[in-house]
């Protein structure tokens, strides 16, 4: 079953091809530890169609499901005692994360389409120059944030409110945030960060996911369907596929190549919106 979309550019929304761009983008997630919506996003722009603030919530749940999926999967390959000394700064930052998350929903409700799409372009690009700035900064030396536990709470509050920011407003996790901040302030290892990503990522998108279906962001079944139910499925069985090849790739090389992958598609998907904005 597909369903054709738009008139002169028709576009075929498929459950075999939301599978299809599921899995391998689950994958690049499962990797370092993201939910892969910063690379989904783009594809629901584009090869979908759908527009920036319908595309928003549907990232959003696909991102829950993969992340699902990967901490699953980590917590099958890798050990889990690693997390416990981060775990101040790491319920810190879940609670900021939440507080932003259930705030940050609204605002993206309430501002344009056109300045929501500004948003995300922006957002993606400054994501994607991080990554490939990440890739080549020496990953080890100690945090900068002194070990203290009032310290350690304050600065996760205040990096959460951020995290959830973003993540409501892209439809994202916010993995790529977290990882940097664990490793530089928290002298987090990359792959414990990569973990405890996942752990801050799930209770900040269930919120986000909570507050867009409350308005009504989920209310078509077809969209459910065609496109995050099999997207999701893809996106699990990808992450599954990057757990178990975790430390198997230098993750400076994944994060130059998926950071490089994320300014070049943000760029090609959001030119044209631009032109349309223009026309």
């Amino acid at each position: 079953m597909t369903m054709p979309v738009g008139g002169e550019n028709q576009v075929v929304r498929s459950p075999r091809r939301a599978f299809a761009f599921g899995a391998p983008i689950g994958m690049l997630g499962g990797l370092i530890g993201l939910g892969g919506a910063e690379f989904r996003l783009p594809v629901l722009a584009g090869p979908f169609r759908y527009p920036a603030r319908q595309a928003v919530p549907l990232n959003l749940a696909v991102s829950l499901a993969t992340l699902a999926g990967s901490l699953a999967t980590r917590a099958w390959t890798l050990s889990l005692d690693p997390i416990r000394p981060l775990l101040v700064p790491v319920l810190a930052i879940i609670t900021g994360a939440i507080v932003a998350a259930f705030f940050g929903t609204a605002l993206a409700h309430r501002i344009s389409n056109h300045l929501l799409e500004q948003v995300i372009l922006i957002l993606l690009v400054t994501i994607g120059a991080g990554l490939i700035v990440e890739a080549f900064l020496p990953t080890t030396g100690s945090g900068f944030i002194p070990d203290s536990d009032p310290w350690r709470v304050v600065t996760g509050v205040l990096f959460g409110l951020a995290i959830g920011t973003v993540s409501s407003l892209l439809g994202v996790a916010g993995g790529e945030i977290i990882i940097p901040t664990l490793v530089f302030a928290y002298d987090a290892g990359i792959k414990t960060a990569g973990t405890a990503s996942l752990i801050i990522s799930i209770p900040t998108v269930i919120t986000g996911v909570a507050r867009y279906r409350l308005r009504g962001a989920y209310a078509d079944r077809q969209d459910l369907r065609q496109l995050v139910a099999p997207m999701s499925i893809g996106s699990i069985a990808g992450a599954f596929a990057g757990g178990l090849l975790v430390g198997s790739i230098p993750a400076a090389v994944l994060k130059l190549g998926l950071g490089v992958i994320l300014i070049i598609s943000a760029w090609r998907i959001f030119r044209h919106s631009r032109r349309t904005s223009h026309a």
